[in-house]
């Protein structure tokens, strides 16, 4: 593991701390605060400067006390902060501190953590302390300027970090819902394709019993597949869900891509629908995730025409061409029902096809007879997949 990849894993693994005991973390920050204070106190000083006792490191010590409170009280941590550094520099007056550590961390906490009445009071404070702690000591300009700049830096920066973090939250919550809206596509096509179809086998099983008893033993052996695919794909589903395989489990399965299209065509014609496939153009491999895609477009699609459109064949037809790939899906059932925009499925379908760049359509027929999905997704050529590919084994 190279130095840039173990920062960070520190850091990750820090920020894991952090949100798992914000107490620790402010105790440790003041500990820190502790130690830079405590500096003065132990290296030679300047003549005439402030003596270095137990007493003023005890007094001094108080200032810094108030950070541990600094997230859950921040403007009462301030408060604090400000009368334990007046009684310290009134009463004792013991050795300086090249910064003010307690203040600078308490302004930057407020200004990543507190609402803007806060803030506000934060501000008023600071232009009345500020030019009251300057004329307790030097009573320079000199101080008063870099002590106005170092106050207003820390509130800058905790500003920025509180932008920075907002964005995070956004982002995170925009990732999660796509994930959600994922999951119910994936959901959605699992369980409405199996249930589809067992349902039209059921439907069929009675009138079977009575008159062809072997298509009744088919159709109860079509029900009993379609149910272990649903399952299988469930469990695969659940399995994603997990935050990481179990110990010993076994590796989880891919998606299904093109190759599986084949057995997803043999349990739609096990309904009594005619299936005809075929295929145009140079056939090509294509990445995972497009080749997910198109199984579960047409999958919805297949579904779609089983539960909807009385049909007695359906043509699922792939184009390839040197940009695209081109997916129709035709019927010669009853065509779309007037007023009916779609449902979830054919929402999925367009969401699908969007999310790799491509277009779907959806609508009447040839000749406005029948229902049909036409999709295009963009694809790599085939040029373009070979250096892919030779720049992937580069970098292995």
């Amino acid at each position: 593991m190279d130095i840039p990849e173990r920062l960070r894993e520190w850091w990750a693994r820090g920020r894991a701390v952090s949100a798992a005991n914000p107490l620790a973390v402010d105790i440790g920050v003041a500990l820190l605060v502790q130690a830079a204070i405590t500096m003065p106190f132990v290296v030679p000083r300047p003549a005439g400067s402030g003596p270095a006792t137990w007493p003023a490191y005890g007094l001094i010590t108080l200032t810094v006390i108030p950070l541990i409170w600094r997230r859950r009280a921040p403007l009462a941590a301030l408060i604090a902060i400000l009368a334990t550094s007046a009684l310290y520099k009134l009463a004792l007056d013991g050795p300086g501190q090249p910064l003010p550590y307690t203040g600078l961390v308490i302004v930057y906490t407020i200004a990543v953590l507190s609402p803007p009445g806060k803030r506000l009071v934060t501000g008023v404070l600071a232009l009345v302390a500020v030019p009251l702690s300057v004329w307790l000591n030097t009573r320079t300009a000199r101080e008063l300027t870099f002590s106005f700049f170092v106050f207003a830096a820390a509130y800058g920066f905790g500003r920025l970090t509180a932008v920075r973090q907002r964005a995070h939250r956004v982002e995170a919550e925009q990732a999660a819902a796509r994930e959600r809206a994922r999951i119910a596509r994936e959901m959605h096509d699992i369980l409405s394709h199996a249930v589809s179809l067992m349902i039209v086998q059921a439907e069929a099983g009675p009138v079977a019993v009575r008159t062809a008893p072997e298509r009744a033993e088919a159709a109860f052996d079509a029900i009993s597949e379609a149910g272990r695919d649903a399952m299988a794909q469930l469990r695969r589903m659940l399995g994603v869900l997990r935050e990481g395989d179990e110990p010993g489990g076994e590796p989880r399965a891919p998606q299904p891509g093109l190759a599986a299209l084949p057995g997803l065509l043999d349990r739609v014609r096990t309904s009594g629908l005619d299936v005809v496939y075929g295929t145009a153009g140079p056939v090509r491999p294509l990445t995972d995730a497009t080749g997910a895609t198109v199984f579960r477009i047409v999958q919805e699609a297949l579904t779609n025409t089983v539960r909807h459109a009385a049909a007695r064949t359906v043509s699922v037809h792939l184009t390839y061409t040197e940009r695209e790939l081109g997916i129709r899906v035709t019927d010669d059932g009853r065509g779309p029902r007037p007023g009916s925009g779609g449902g979830h499925g054919l929402v999925g379908v367009r969401e699908r096809a969007a999310a790799h760049g491509g277009t779907a359509v959806t609508g009447p027929g040839p000749d406005g007879r029948g229902f049909e999905v036409r999709v295009r997704v963009p694809v790599p050529s085939t040029a373009d997949a070979a250096r892919a590919a030779q720049a992937a084994e580069v970098a292995r």
